[in-house]
């Protein structure tokens, strides 16, 4: 149980908690909702819980920038949950363009090729950001070349 991490996935809005679709007896919460889930994960002794946006497509672009928008969906959530919670459980943070693109892939393109040093410029501003949040792990899920040694190195 000490090893455990509850993966929460969380949505823009106000009072929501939505089903996803393809993973049964899962749930997207907004913000607001949180409070519930993260106690319950207290109450159970879970460590960790590490945090998953779905933010909606008017908030997607090319380069994803909402990734650094101080005020975005991950963030809020940080905030909210160190808050309320202060360090009574752990908060990990994904790192990755996919959520904020609106291609819907982890690294930038151009003209069909992914664009590696710059993704992994965007990714380490992303990871300082939610570490300056609050975040006490960041994940890198991407899969962009360098990008671990680059985030270690300006979060160092």
């Amino acid at each position: 149980m000490n090893d455990l991490i509850l993966p929460i996935f969380i949505v823009d809005g106000e009072n929501k908690k939505q089903a996803v679709k393809s993973m049964p007896g899962v749930y997207r919460y907004t913000v607001d909702q949180l409070g519930k889930v993260v106690e319950n994960a207290i109450k159970n002794k879970i460590p960790m819980i590490a945090l998953f946006p779905s933010i909606s497509f008017k908030k997607k672009n090319n380069l994803g920038s909402e990734a650094l928008n101080e005020d975005n969906l991950i963030c809020k959530a940080i905030r909210y949950i160190k808050k309320r919670f202060d360090n009574d459980i752990g908060i990990m943070t994904d790192v990755a363009l996919d959520p904020y693109t609106s291609h819907g892939h982890d690294g930038l393109l151009k003209s069909g090729y992914v664009l590696n040093d710059e993704t992994v410029n965007i990714l380490t501003k992303q990871s300082l950001l939610q570490a300056q949040m609050g975040s006490n792990v960041i994940a890198p899920s991407d899969m962009m070349d360098g990008r671990v040694g680059k985030i270690r190195k300006t979060l160092d």
